[in-house]
């Protein structure tokens, strides 16, 4: 809680960040002309989403998709971050490349729900990564469970286990999993992410289980 968090949003096409951390609004410029993330719940934020109208179809070839990427990139004034976690689209596209090409990173984390379909994706997004040189630091299955409000009865609506199955095909490890659950979708389309909305909701410890494990599998921080 006490690290100094950065979030850029790397999905040119379906920007996400500015609607679920309830942000709006152009970035302003610093005086050596580079660009201030937007600020909310302590976590500077970067995307695509501040750049373009929010209902605007972003209609770009690769070529311009990469230049977009690299001014997200390289010119943001960040500041002094303790960690810059990058939300990439799904799949191994232009996107992944550029980004993996264009800045160190420490390590990768792949998210899946447990449906074969998806962990298709899962499975080239891992060695993608790999072949690129990135650590994947492990799985996240999300959308891994869904427990009926009224009855309590769980029902693994997308299958059982699918990502751990893939994980252990792989060689690694499941970081944890992110039930299917009202208040996680609801809270992310107001713009209130669960942990800080609900921080001691059992949705919300599944989330900082899941963050305590990514930081561990970390190389040690620089002092």
């Amino acid at each position: 809680m006490s690290k100094a968090i950065g979030l850029l949003d790397v999905d040119v096409y379906g920007p996400s960040v500015p609607k679920m951390m309830n942000l709006k609004g152009n970035p302003e410029l610093s005086q050596s002309n580079l660009m201030r993330p937007l600020l909310n719940y302590g976590i500077a934020c970067m995307s695509m989403g501040f750049l373009v109208e929010e209902t605007a179809p972003v209609i770009w070839r690769g070529l311009m998709v990469m230049s977009a990427i690299e001014k997200l990139l390289r010119q943001v004034d960040w500041g002094q971050l303790d960690y810059l976690v990058v939300d990439m689209p799904p799949g191994t596209g232009d996107v992944q490349l550029s980004v993996s090409q264009n800045i160190p990173i420490s390590g990768a984390v792949i998210v899946s729900t447990p449906q074969d379909v998806a962990l298709m994706d899962a499975h080239k997004g891992a060695e993608m990564f790999r072949k690129v040189h990135v650590p994947v630091l492990g799985l996240v299955q999300n959308m891994s469970v869904f427990q009926c409000p009224k009855c309590k009865h769980k029902t693994h609506i997308f299958g059982a286990d699918g990502a751990r199955k893939l994980a252990r095909a792989l060689g690694l490890d499941v970081l944890g999993d992110v039930p299917l659950h009202l208040n996680i979708r609801e809270a992310s389309d107001t713009g209130q992410p669960i942990v800080f909305s609900q921080p001691e909701s059992d949705e919300a410890k599944a989330y900082l289980r899941i963050a305590v494990e990514v930081v561990r599998r970390l190389p040690p921080h620089p002092e």
